[in-house]
């Protein structure tokens, strides 16, 4: 019984909001501090940018119209798709063609680009998603970087619930659409799918063109499922 008290102990501090994010770097951390996993979260952006928003202030940000809020010194490309419930941070840069179908919580100094899709997200500041890719019901930690043509998949194929493997056992989240979770500085290469329900710690690098499922431990390199190899400091 002391055994799997610990184990489950481990996997809450391995998996948890705490450990996976640095206080400090997003306006969602209210949000974020009501739940223990952050994948719980996903469900409340939509609110959460509703209530947030209305009590932004109009002297740092322009609301082109309701359920919108652009900080000024933000750059969007005017061939860019903003859709409902948006919040977009200082100094982001929304880049030609970028599509964010909504309820998207974009922090500061983010950079969105050609071609990239968001939907039910929180970026953290100063993540980069700039080329070809696609986050759906996902979180991204402080300075994380998505490569070229990297994506979310954020529903199985077969539609059943998602549920996060870690090692040999099976989180269920009851969610039916949850992409990824990727921890604070995580570089995903270029063409890589992060498999529904994957969270990926802090400091870790994914291969180009990897296929990742599940948890990847803080300060790892992933080169394919089952080779991940810890960083040397």
């Amino acid at each position: 019984m002391e055994n799997q008290d610990k184990s489950r102990q481990e996997i809450c501090r391995e998996l948890s909001i705490g450990e996976l994010f640095e206080e400090g770097h997003t306006i969602a951390e209210p949000l974020l501090k009501q739940h223990v996993y952050p994948w719980e979260a996903l469900a409340g952006i939509k609110d959460f940018i509703r209530e947030t928003g209305c009590r932004l202030s109009s002297d740092e940000y322009d609301s082109p119209r309701p359920g919108v809020w652009i900080h000024k010194t933000a750059i969007v490309a005017p061939s860019a798709f903003i859709g409902d419930d948006v919040i977009i941070g200082a100094q982001t840069e929304v880049r030609h063609c970028a599509f964010i179908r909504g309820s998207a919580v974009i922090g500061n100094g983010c950079v969105v680009g050609n071609s990239t899709e968001l939907k039910n997200v929180i970026l953290f500041d100063s993540v980069q998603v700039p080329h070809y890719n696609y986050v759906g019901d996902s979180i991204l930690g402080f300075k994380s970087h998505m490569g070229a043509g990297a994506i979310t998949s954020n529903v199985k194929s077969d539609k059943t619930l998602i549920c996060v493997i870690f090692g040999d056992k099976k989180i269920q989240t009851g969610l039916k659409k949850f992409g990824a979770i990727l921890g604070d500085y995580v570089e995903v290469g270029c063409g890589s799918v992060l498999n529904p329900g994957t969270v990926i710690g802090r400091h870790t690098n994914i291969y180009p063109l990897s296929s990742v499922r599940g948890y990847v431990p803080a300060q790892g390199i992933y080169k394919r499922q089952g080779e991940v190899v810890k960083k040397h400091r």
